[in-house]
């Protein structure tokens, strides 16, 4: 049976042991949840180790720092281009369907505020101070940052100079992956542990009076796949997007159960360069990015939260409101972080932006891990699509013939 078979049925086990145990969520949590704890734990472990030696390895095999520019620069087009689109998706849903029609946000509820960071901030914020310690708290857009300037200076040294380092830190990526082949052997329990207790918390009575909130979402999230990955695939990836979407299966479960880009990022890279054909040159490049900056399915999801907040209130945005939407969720997305969670985190900062009440995210976070669980699917397939783009424009690609368009 092969491993995504396997997911799936885990995923589908995890679905019916949460339903029939709806009336005894804790009975989950205790005996189910520490399982998919374990899994998720088992993944972190190896995403520092992971994404920092294979992007020195990447940025390293580029050959020089104009290449690396070339490959960089089309990948945060790509990345920025369908974050953008993705939330005008989202708006374009929560206008249709009007998920906070006739809803009533709870009185009294206080929603810590989030400070929008300036941009200058941001940027800055981008270059460590202290790689060490960047390293040590995770802090994915630090570690990125240290591991191009240590892939960059590697290129620019004689072979013989660079050549011990590099063979470390390849050494270093293999064995991760190695590592990474190990646990996803037990992804279906993993997935089975993480679902069951979702489920078990949440149940289909307490989804119903959001319904169309997680309609607007999911809908979105099928549609951005549909309309902008799988045309780009095929037109400029030359891929056929049965083959892509058949390819990227076990990480898009993965990412579905687990709710975490960055936690998924293994699965990932194993998944295009073993499934996909895709290099190892720009799979270790791409895909660390994408984990971290590329945030289609959080940018969808934060238009349709935000029109539905201002249904809920009724609030009408104007044209300008809803561009500034789009404006701060698509440069928002750069600092957003690849773990359950960080999407609500940078809700309120995209609400704040157009002065919705924040108290309205009350309402979104009994369902958040629901929604949370589709938009990190739809963030990680968009990685992958970036990666089948740039490689085929890099002549970087091993198409399976039966994939060709």
């Amino acid at each position: 049976m092969k491993l995504t078979t396997k997911i799936l049925l885990g995923l589908l086990a995890g679905i019916i042991v949460g339903l029939l145990f709806t009336g005894s969520p804790e009975l989950i949590k205790t005996f189910v949840a520490p399982i998919g704890t374990l899994f998720l734990n088992l993944i972190k472990m190896i995403i520092v180790p992971l994404v920092f030696s294979s992007l020195i390895v990447g940025a390293a095999s580029t050959g020089d720092a104009k290449t690396l520019g070339r490959i960089g620069g089309k990948t945060m087009v790509y990345y920025l281009l369908t974050t953008a689109i993705a939330i005008v998706i989202g708006l374009f849903l929560g206008g249709v369907l009007q998920p906070g029609a006739g809803l009533t946000i709870p009185v009294g509820v206080e929603v810590a505020q989030q400070e929008a960071p300036s941009l200058v901030d941001t940027f800055l914020n981008i270059i460590p101070s202290n790689p060490l310690k960047g390293l040590v708290e995770g802090n994915m857009l630090q570690i990125i940052t240290f591991a191009l300037f240590l892939g960059i200076g590697l290129t620019s040294l004689p072979e013989e100079k660079g050549r011990p380092f590099l063979n470390f830190f390849d050494s270093l990526a293999e064995i991760m992956y190695k590592i990474t082949a190990f646990i996803m052997e037990l992804a279906p329990y993993g997935v089975f542990g993480l679902m069951a207790p979702v489920v078990a918390s949440n149940g289909p009575a307490v989804l119903l009076p959001l319904i169309k909130v997680i309609a607007a979402v999911y809908i979105g999230c099928i549609v951005h796949a549909l309309v902008v990955y799988a045309p780009a695939v095929k037109l400029l990836g030359k891929m056929n997007p049965i083959t892509f979407f058949k390819g990227v299966m076990p990480a898009a479960v993965t990412a579905f159960t687990t709710s975490s880009s960055s936690g998924t990022l293994p699965i990932t890279i194993k998944s295009v360069k073993e499934n996909l054909g895709v290099s190892d040159k720009i799979a270790s490049f791409v895909l660390p990015l994408g984990a971290t900056i590329n945030m289609d399915g959080t940018a969808l999801y934060q238009g349709v939260c935000a029109l539905f907040v201002a249904q809920a209130y009724g609030i009408t945005l104007t044209m300008p409101q809803l561009v500034t939407i789009v404006l701060t969720a698509t440069l928002g997305s750069i600092g957003t972080a690849g773990v359950p969670g960080a999407g609500m985190i940078m809700l309120t900062i995209v609400l704040n932006s157009v002065g919705l009440p924040l108290e309205g995210i009350a309402l979104i976070a009994g369902i958040d891990r629901v929604l949370d669980m589709a938009r990190t699917c739809v963030n990680v397939v968009g990685d992958t699509s970036a990666a089948v783009v740039v490689a085929a424009s890099e002549n970087e690609i091993d198409v399976p013939c039966s994939s060709i368009v």
